[in-house]
């Protein structure tokens, strides 16, 4: 039985429509929490609905809905720029419904300009999106990916460094902004992740599970810019990040949050193997936590 006193382990489940099947399918390996995650626009999904099927799979089991998360670039004015922007203020309306007060997703990037460029309108989108999350308790949490981007130019995502922070928690001077913060995103940028992790703990709502590879052989023989890999993402288990670690530094800063693998990426545990990878990343990041076990009474 789940405790409150663990950080539960679970998972990405970005299905559209048909999520709460996938839910189900998975739910016996394990996890312990999901994610809802959308690509740029809700589509066709009614959230009212989608919860209701989630619940159904949900209930009796302990397994919880974590938050809901919208992926694309909402400060910008294409079709599609506008339709993130929505699914923002319709995942805030209705994260309630899911059981989860949390919405994450990308910041957001005026494209091809540097990060500062940002900033006003990042100010704009995000001080009336956090109102309107406020008023429901609802928080926001920003993935902290590039999206192939830099501090010069990028397409969707100005939340990846920790210069960017500084300048938008200063934007948006509000208690319910915060970050959906992984190691590997700072492992490819050449950042040391657990630093990072002590400096920020009370400004971070949620964590992807996603851990990364550096090749430091290549590193030195070819630089980051060369024609071979520097880097790659991997599922935690498989990659460079001490998630004991990470998990000690959670517990200490008091994180009540999830651990939410983000799957999908791995080289090697992919196609096929997919949930091979993610169900060894599960157990491997269930034994870094350590499964709660009160103490004797009177103690």
């Amino acid at each position: 039985m789940f405790s409150e006193h663990d950080i539960r382990i679970g998972t990405l489940a970005g299905k559209g429509a048909q999520t709460a099947g996938y839910i189900k399918q998975i739910l016996p390996h394990g996890f312990e929490s999901f994610q809802i995650n959308f690509w740029q626009h809700l589509g066709e999904v009614d959230l009212v609905r989608l919860a209701d099927e989630v619940r159904e799979v949900l209930t009796g089991t302990g397994a919880i809905v974590s938050s809901l998360g919208i992926f694309g670039n909402p400060l910008e004015d294409g079709e599609l720029d506008r339709a993130t922007l929505k699914g923002w203020e319709v995942c805030i309306d209705h994260a309630h419904l899911f059981g989860t007060d949390l919405v994450c997703g990308f910041a957001g990037r005026i494209r091809n300009k540097p990060v500062p460029d940002s900033l006003p309108r990042y100010k704009e989108v995000f001080g009336k999106l956090a109102k309107r999350a406020a008023g429901k308790g609802v928080r926001i949490a920003f993935e902290n990916c590039p999206m192939g981007g830099t501090w010069e130019s990028g397409d969707y995502n100005i939340a990846f460094n920790p210069g960017a922070w500084e300048r938008m928690f200063n934007a948006v001077d509000a208690d319910n902004i915060g970050l959906e913060w992984e190691p590997c995103h700072q492992m490819c940028q050449l950042i040391e992740p657990l630093p990072q992790l002590k400096k920020y703990i009370s400004r971070i709502f949620h964590v992807h599970g996603k851990d990364a590879t550096i090749h430091h052989d290549v590193l030195r023989e070819f630089g980051m810019h060369g024609p071979e890999t520097v880097v790659e993402h991997r599922h935690p288990g498989f990659g460079d990040s001490n998630w004991t670690n990470i998990i000690s530094e959670l517990r200490r800063g008091d994180y009540r949050g999830t651990i939410d693998i983000e799957g999908w990426h791995d080289p090697v545990y992919k196609d096929v193997l997919e949930m091979t990878g993610q169900v060894h990343a599960l157990h491997y990041l269930k034994g870094c936590r350590g499964n709660y076990v009160p103490n004797p009474e009177g103690y």
